[in-house]
């Protein structure tokens, strides 16, 4: 589920715009009038759309841009005409007066962009550190002396335990040494 913020002047403008995606289904997270109470908010998550006006309490759209984590995406909503965005800044905007089929499309295009970037990150292989990598080696290491296996047998053993448990290589491998090294 994406996560959706709200920031826009007036109270009444964020919980009309909240009304309307919650209706359709979205996961509001919440609506805030100033700039530094939605970034506070973006902090602790992943991903998600910040949806605000173009002046806050505290700041305007781009300083709220400039704060907010990259991996969100901005729908700007505005009466004013802004000739400085440009393709790839991140930024969506929708005119007013807004309309409800407008902001839904919007929104779900802009879901779509997390969902297909969300996939594209867990297609990554993971990033190991020296600390993981030296684990897995020591835990080959000991099934190779220890049940007489290959190098290539030992690393499909810990690979295999690990999607079977569902957890990680390093700490599957922390594991068989743990149980072989008693």
């Amino acid at each position: 589920m994406i996560n959706i913020v709200i920031a826009f002047p007036k109270q009444e403008e964020a919980d009309g715009i909240k009304a309307i995606l919650m209706r359709h289904g979205y996961n509001v997270v919440a609506a805030y009038t100033s700039g530094s109470a939605a970034v506070h908010a973006l902090d602790g998550m992943d991903d998600g759309i910040l949806i605000c006006g173009y002046r806050l309490s505290d700041m305007i759209y781009m300083q709220l841009r400039d704060y907010m984590p990259s991996s969100f995406e901005m729908l700007l909503i505005t009466s004013r005409i802004i000739d400085d965005i440009s393709v790839g800044s991140g930024i969506i905007c929708l005119p007013l007066p807004l309309k409800g089929n407008s902001l839904i499309n919007t929104v779900e295009m802009l879901s779509e962009t997390i969902y297909q970037r969300r996939k594209k990150r867990k297609k990554q292989p993971l990033k190991r550190n020296e600390d993981e990598k030296k684990l897995i080696e020591d835990a080959k290491k000991v099934l190779m002396e220890k049940n007489n296996m290959t190098e290539p047998e030992a690393h499909r053993y810990i690979q295999k335990t690990s999607m079977d448990t569902g957890s990680t290589l390093s700490a599957t491998a922390e594991m068989v040494i743990g149980i072989l090294l008693r």
